[in-house]
């Protein structure tokens, strides 16, 4: 196991360009999971790629177990590296793939047998030794190519969207895999994936990226519960986040924010908001699950909407309204969903609505506090989102 730590890792292509990685600044410790997630090309791979040794940083460090590594070539640095294209020899065996790495460490060869055979067994591949790759369905070059990966024992594993090439049902089973893997060795782990499902699901820490800068780094559940600013909150959740325009009145000590649909409307308290926030274009933030039928003789709180669109997804049914001139979704049991015209009385969780300002996308409210360098390193990613 080891730790690794990014210290104001830039990454540029040439002078007068934008920087590809801006100021990125992480702390990994021994054994942990963490995801690099965001859309395509906001430098996620590019990151991976760097800490590899595949490419050079323009500024900054990269530090394993203290040691600066920035300046070493990639077989020096100890990473293994599983890639989404397999990269596995099409000539070779699954047994020779997987020993190729040991091979060319000079391990004795019943040394070498050996850590295949654990590999092998580890990942229920040994049937598949003495295939070729083209003999094997895509689930099954991945693991090969995980086990090639796993024969090294390095201090750092290194996954680009390992994933990606499968179809729903293998990437769901592959994603169960990957973790129990994980959980069995605790080797230190960095993960790229565009998916925030597997971010959530597979990630000790959790990374969010946007054009090279790291919106907001803490662990699946406070990247979930409490995002930085409007891009983490409608990144992170299936379906994502709702974004309603509201505006605040302040009166009994609390602001109330207005919500209006086609078959009424209510007020929803929410409490104590920095000084002049009533002047401020705002964005009420709430997960589709925030939103639930009204308990018989609730008062406060309670939205009557008509329903326009219905998405039954098997175990839910997404249920569609409009307030304040924008779709909201909620999520309800498939009993609880009335037909499509008919009026329901909704109910939303003030306690976890949200605020952002709908010009500088930020929370209104302030983070929770978080222990530790988690938020430290959130308040820097904060600052240098908004300087980008």
């Amino acid at each position: 196991m080891a730790t690794l730590e990014l210290r104001n890792v830039n990454k540029s292509y040439g002078s007068g360009l934008t920087d590809t990685l801006k100021c990125i600044d992480l702390q990994i410790d021994d054994g942990e999971f963490l995801i690099l997630v965001g859309p395509s090309g906001c430098g996620k791979s590019t990151l991976m790629n760097c800490i590899a040794g595949l490419e050079n940083i323009s500024q900054g460090e990269i530090l394993v177990d203290g040691v600066d590594i920035s300046g070493m070539s990639p077989k020096d640095r100890d990473i293994a590296m599983v890639f989404q294209s397999y990269a596995l020899y099409p000539t070779m065996s699954v047994r020779d793939n997987i020993a190729f790495g040991l091979k060319m460490r000079k391990m004795a060869p019943a040394a070498i047998d050996e850590e295949v055979t654990r590999v092998a067994r580890m990942l229920q591949i040994e049937h598949l030794l003495a295939r070729k790759p083209g003999q094997l369905s895509g689930g099954q070059q991945q693991r090969v190519a995980m086990g090639r990966a796993l024969a090294r024992r390095p201090k750092i594993y290194l996954f680009d969207e390992p994933l990606s090439n499968l179809d729903a049902k293998l990437r769901v089973e592959m994603r169960t895999e990957i973790k129990l893997m994980h959980q069995r060795l605790k080797t230190t782990t960095v993960y790229v994936t565009h998916d925030q499902i597997e971010a959530m699901t597979l990630g000790d820490k959790v990374a969010v990226m946007k054009e090279g800068v790291i919106q907001q780094f803490g662990t699946p559940q406070q990247i979930y519960n409490e995002p930085a600013n409007l891009f983490v909150a409608s990144f992170m959740g299936s379906p994502p986040m709702n974004f309603v325009p509201v505006q605040l009145q302040q009166r009994d000590g609390q602001f109330w924010a207005g919500l209006v649909s086609s078959a009424g409307r209510c007020e929803l308290p929410l409490g104590q908001l920095p000084a002049g926030s009533e002047a401020r274009q705002l964005l009420l933030g709430i997960r589709p699950e925030q939103v639930q039928l009204a308990s018989a003789g609730a008062v406060q709180g309670v939205l009557p909407a008509a329903v326009e669109v219905l998405e039954p997804t098997g175990p839910d049914t997404l249920v569609f309204v409009e307030v304040n001139g924008s779709k909201l979704c909620c999520r309800l049991a498939p009993d609880q969903a009335p037909p499509v015209g008919q009026s329901l009385n909704l109910q939303i969780d003030a306690a976890r609505a949200l605020l952002f300002d709908a010009e500088s996308g930020e929370r209104v409210r302030p983070l929770a506090a978080q222990p530790g360098a988690a938020s430290a390193a959130n308040e820097h990613h904060k600052e240098s989102a908004s300087q980008s």
